[in-house]
Parts: C-alpha cells; sequence; structure tokens
C-alpha cells in the first residue's frame, strides 16, 4: 500500500467526486479510477458507492478514511522530526490533552522550552480520553493530558498537584441553581447532559449511587463548551469539570459543585519505552522536573 494512493484516496473522500478529484490531484480521470479499483483489490473491500456523479464512502471506506489520515499524519510527523538540524533543538511536539484547566501548568513548561529553543512548535489536540489515547497508542502524539479515572496504566505518567473538581452547569431559572451544592439525588430525576467517554459512566454511576441505565441522559458530549450551549437551550443539566466555562458574568446559566465532592486527579502520561525526538525528551525532562518535587 503506497503512501501517495492513500494520498489520492483521501482527496477523492474528500471531494467525493471522480473527475474533481483528478482535476485536482493533475491525473487522468482513467488512472485515478484504476488506483482505486487496485486498492479496493488489495483490500478486498469496496470503498465506496458508486451512484450518479457523487462517491459515498461504504463503511469500509470510513474506516480506511480514518487509518489514511493517522497513517499520513505519523509520516509527515517523522519526516518533520528527521529535518530537524543536529545542532540546535528544534522540532515539534505533540500532546493531546482533555478539557481542563491544569493544562496551563503544563502550559508554563511550554512557555519555558520555547524561551530557551524559540523553534520549538507544540501541536495541542484537544479531545477526550479515549480519543488522546487511541493517537497517543498510535504513536501521533507524545503525551497526554488524561483526567481521572481515565486508565494510564498503560503508560508511563506523573501525577499533576492539582485536581478538577465536578460540577453541574444548569439555567439560572433551574430550582437547583438555588443550592450551594448538587447533590446525587437533586439530579435522579432531571434530564442530565454528560461526557460520552466510555469510563465515565461507571464514575457517575458510582457518585449517583444509581445504575447508569436508570438515570434520564437527554445527550452526551465530547467538548463541555457545546454541552453549556444545550443547557442554555433548556435540554438538561450538564455534568463537567469546573473552571470551563466562565459563568461569573452569565445571565442564563450558572455552576455548582457536587456534593459530596467529586474531585478528579489528572496524569501526564506517555507511551512506555517510547523513543522520542531530542525536543520532546528535553520536554518530558522538564516536566518531570516541574512536577515530580510538587
Amino acid at each position: 500500500m503506497e503512501i501517495k494512493i492513500l494520498h489520492n484516496f483521501l482527496v477523492l473522500a474528500r471531494m467525493a467526486n471522480m473527475t474533481a478529484a483528478a482535476d485536482f490531484l493533475h491525473l487522468t480521470q482513467p488512472t485515478l479510477s484504476r488506483q482505486l479499483a487496485a486498492l479496493e483489490e488489495e483490500l478486498g473491500a469496496q470503498l465506496f458507492e458508486r451512484g450518479g456523479r457523487r462517491l459515498t464512502l461504504t463503511a469500509a471506506g470510513v474506516r480506511l478514511k480514518k487509518r489514511a489520515e493517522e497513517i499520513l499524519e505519523l509520516v509527515n510527523k517523522t519526516q518533520c522530526e528527521f529535518r530537524q538540524p543536529e545542532n540546535e533543538l528544534s522540532g515539534d511536539i505533540y500532546l493531546g490533552s482533555g478539557e481542563s484547566w491544569v493544562l496551563g501548568m503544563v502550559a508554563e513548561v511550554m512557555k519555558k522550552l520555547r524561551e530557551l529553543s524559540p523553534r520549538v512548535r507544540f501541536h495541542v489536540f484537544s479531545g477526550d480520553g479515549d480519543e488522546v489515547s487511541e493517537r497517543l497508542n498510535n504513536g501521533l502524539l507524545d503525551f497526554g493530558l488524561f483526567i481521572e479515572p481515565a486508565r494510564v496504566s498503560a503508560y508511563e505518567s506523573i501525577r499533576l498537584p492539582e485536581v478538577d473538581m465536578w460540577g453541574a452547569l444548569m439555567r439560572k431559572e433551574s430550582p437547583l441553581a438555588l443550592r450551594d451544592a448538587i447533590t446525587p439525588e437533586d439530579l435522579w430525576h432531571e434530564p442530565i447532559i454528560i461526557s460520552k467517554q466510555s469510563y465515565m459512566e461507571w464514575h457517575i454511576s458510582k457518585w449517583m449511587r444509581r445504575e447508569f441505565s436508570e438515570l434520564n441522559i437527554a445527550a452526551t458530549y465530547n467538548l463541555l463548551y457545546n454541552a453549556s450551549i444545550l443547557v442554555r437551550k433548556g435540554l438538561g443539566i450538564a455534568l463537567g469539570l469546573d473552571r470551563l466555562i466562565n459563568v461569573s458574568n452569565d445571565p442564563e446559566i450558572c455552576f455548582r459543585p457536587c456534593k459530596p465532592a467529586l474531585p478528579v486527579a489528572l496524569y501526564f502520561a506517555w507511551r512506555k519505552q517510547n523513543l522520542f525526538s531530542p525536543a520532546a525528551q528535553t520536554f518530558l525532562t522538564m516536566v518531570l522536573n516541574r512536577f515530580k518535587s510538587a
């Protein structure tokens, strides 16, 4: 499977039209069609539904698109790493993180490294723990910032000194907005908007003392900002971490902490026995020096 063919497949998947994709790639349409046919034969799967002028990805095509994007991203990451001059600290560092104000503590180390080596660049991927873990496992990220109860046992990691606190975002007109804190019983019959991360079901169920299937789940989210929009429109009460949505002067919504308190630890993690670029290794050393004694 050639890198060039995967690139051409992605262009075709994005443009969904054989003629337009061939023109973009400066290929003849028969050439691109032959490449696609050969790729489908190699994989033993049909990648597109051919109906009219527009092409639609099949289930196999969707899977290949995701893998091809990851492969090409890893190829680019590797090429950039080996193009860096050996006599200076430079290059790209890839960090994945869930939503947390604690990222700011790591950003302080990022800033210090940039002050020492201005040609170092950081690329921050924002996603939930499942997405960060997958990209870390596939070599697309050097480091991940995980929020408990993410499964960090598969990685080398260091626990950061601060914690995040769970609570509820709600409209100010809700009767629960009059409380200083929200108990599990308060939410048993309320429509809830909750993180879609697979490991959060157990975490929330344990705190609420209810099976996940017994809760009134109105929606799920992977970015709390989007959940806050649903809250504003009255879809439900969103469970999320504090200090992510600024509600201090918000006329519509407010945040109330959980009671009993539901703190979560944060971990800076990396793959075991990973081979880092000089820039990534320097960054890791600085992070360890900064937080090991904290």
